[in-house]
Parts: structure tokens; C-alpha cells; sequence
């Protein structure tokens, strides 16, 4: 039988038995040989705070349930794999048996997935640049939304392995100077690795502040933020340049007390965009789709211009992600992004 892992609660999980998958006319079998979870969307779910009710699509707003909001259930965790294909159906035309590829899954040794959403892995690309491929498609996203140009001044709130793929395609859009912001001081070395020009922890700083000076008391012209903490946001509204730009990339639980949204953030008049790669229409359509991102974060892993060498760590045995997982909650300081092999 197959095998899974998923979180009973914010403090257990287990590895459970399941069916093996069955292959359809137009899906491939794939044997998982390395994998990684997605640290900040995950918890939403492990934790319960994403749940703000059942989302209408008609009406694309949230509608209240039964179920009262920010309780945490049995979730599946983790967020991409990379394996050999093991079976192909009669209908597929792409992929070959022996192949490797990457694809969206939680943990689990064995998955099945349409033809269309296991993208082959070609030379010059690692299992750690493949599971980076999701956290690129943002990150390359919320740098387009946020309009970065050559030598713009950057600064990005949470290294978490987005903001580190955004402080990575903001350096190949010329940016200058890229700013990383994070408590964890593991976390400020990989933004070094990554290309930040500077780095501070914004708990020990007057974030917005430090962000002034760091540019010539301009502020950043564009301020990404991916830490889903209200005081960045905040720290993000009083780093800006003035018409600037303020990117919210995270899925955020709700914000408590502290955005002042009639301080700096009034006078200064800087733009909020949204960003989320996956909600499409995008921005640039017809243009631009989350299938082009992908293509060209592909194109730029092969290429060696942006890597998830130094974002994936720790990196772990299948059985151990039971214990492995918890200390993204309770020692959230030796990880990065975790991944594991089986």
C-alpha cells in the first residue's frame, strides 16, 4: 500500500496506510524520491487559521458555515514532490516511463497526476530547484505585480522560501539595494546566499526607519511582504517611498490590532497590490498565465540564474517528517524549508 503523512493536529502526525492511486486514461503514476512542505500555507491549515468560511466562486467572497472558524482537522501536509514516472496511461503523449518530473502533492510515496501538471525535469535542474519551483511561481509573480525595475530599491519582509526566491528574481531585475528582512537569523544567511545586498532582523530595529536610511531617506520603492505578520505590513507602509509600492504576497491569519492604515500609509499615498500567482486571471492576461511563470522559473533553474540549493534545509528521511515537521511551529529557527527523501 501507499503511504501518507498528514497532521492530526498543530502537535501530531502520523504516517498512515492508503489505496494505491489508480492511473486514468490521462494520468501518470509517479514514485516519489524526494519532496519539501510550504511552511506559511501550510500552517493555515494545520493550524486552522485559514478557515474564514466556504469561499463563494460566483459571488468570490467568503459565506459563513457551521463550522466555526479557525478550528484545526486532519490535514494533509506537505507541498511537492519529485519522482520517477512509474506508469503512464494509454492517453498520455509527453511523459515516459522512467522519467523524472516534479509535481504538487503533499507527502506521500506514491501519487497520481494529470499529464498536464507533472512538468519533466531536464538536465541542470536538482530535486531541491524542482520542489522551489512553487515558491518561484510566487515570487516571480509578486515581483511582476510589484513592477521591480532596474535599480529600484527592494526590500522584502520574510525569508521564508518565497521572499528568498523574491529577493532572487529582484536581483535579476536589477534591483538596488535588495533589503531582507527577518527575526531569524538563519534565515537573514540564506537571504545573503540569495543575493540581499543588506539584511536586518525587524524585531530588533525600527524596521521602517532603517529602511529610510538604508536608501538615501527615500524608502523602497517597492516593498514586498511575505512574512504575514501585521507589523511588517506596518514596518512595510512606514519603509515605502513615497507613491511607492506595498506587495502582500502572504496568506496572512486575520491582522490583530496595530496597522495604522492613517499614519505614513495616508500621507505618503504608496500602492497596495495583491498578489497570488495562482489566482488568474493574472495581472498581464492575456499575456501572462500561471503556466508561463512556470515555464520561465523552469527555464531560469536549468539556466542556473536562480537556485533552491541554500532554501531547502532541513532535509530528512520520509518517517522522520513526524517530528521534523512540528519544529516549523516550535523551532522554527533550524528550518528553512524542509525537505525529505524516501
Amino acid at each position: 500500500m501507499a503511504r501518507e503523512i498528514v497532521a492530526l493536529s498543530p502537535e501530531k502526525l502520523e504516517i498512515r496506510d492508503i489505496e494505491d492511486p489508480v492511473v486514468g486514461d490521462e494520468q501518470v503514476l509517479v514514485r516519489a524520491e524526494y519532496g519539501a512542505a510550504k511552511h506559511g500555507t501550510e500552517m493555515a491549515a494545520v493550524k486552522g487559521y485559514g478557515n474564514r468560511g466556504r469561499f463563494d466562486p460566483d459571488l468570490q467572497l467568503f459565506v459563513e458555515v457551521d463550522e466555526p472558524a479557525g478550528s484545526a482537522g486532519v490535514s494533509r501536509v506537505g507541498n511537492m514532490l519529485v519522482g520517477k514516472v512509474e506508469v503512464v496511461g494509454p492517453k498520455v503523449e509527453s511523459l515516459k516511463v522512467g522519467e523524472t518530473v516534479a509535481v504538487h502533492s503533499s507527502f506521500r510515496d506514491l501519487v497520481v497526476k494529470p499529464e498536464g501538471r507533472c512538468w519533466k525535469l531536464e538536465a541542470g535542474i536538482g530535486w531541491k530547484d524542482a520542489v522551489c519551483l512553487d515558491p518561484a511561481d510566487f515570487a516571480m509573480c509578486a515581483v511582476r505585480d510589484g513592477n521591480v525595475r532596474v535599480g529600484d530599491a527592494v526590500a522584502v519582509f520574510g525569508l521564508g522560501a518565497i521572499g528568498l526566491m523574491v529577493i532572487q528574481f529582484a536581483k535579476l531585475a536589477g534591483a538596488y539595494p535588495i533589503i531582507g528582512l527577518d527575526p531569524l537569523a538563519n534565515r537573514r544567511s540564506v537571504g545573503e546566499m540569495c543575493g540581499a545586498d543588506l539584511v536586518m532582523d525587524p524585531a530588533a530595529v525600527d524596521a521602517g526607519l532603517e529602511l529610510k536610511k538604508a536608501t538615501g531617506n527615500r524608502g523602497g520603492d517597492v516593498v514586498i511582504e511575505y512574512s504575514g505578520n501585521v507589523h511588517a505590513m506596518q514596518a512595510a507602509l512606514r519603509g515605502v517611498a513615497f507613491g511607492g509600492t506595498v506587495v502582500a504576497g502572504a496568506y496572512p491569519p486575520p491582522y490583530g490590532a496595530g496597522l495604522d492604515l492613517g499614519a505614513e500609509a495616508h500621507l505618503n499615498r504608496p500602492n497596495l497590490i495583491f498578489s497570488r500567482a495562482c489566482s488568474e486571471p493574472n495581472r498581464d492576461h492575456p499575456r501572462w498565465d500561471e503556466d508561463r511563470i512556470f515555464s520561465v522559473c523552469k527555464r531560469l533553474f536549468q539556466e542556473g540564474k536562480i537556485t533552491g540549493e541554500p532554501i531547502v534545509t532541513p532535509v530528512v528521511g520520509f518517517e522522520e517528517i513526524v517530528d521534523e515537521y512540528l519544529k516549523i511551529m516550535s523551532d522554527p529557527g533550524t528550518n528553512v524549508k524542509l525537505g525529505c527523501y524516501f
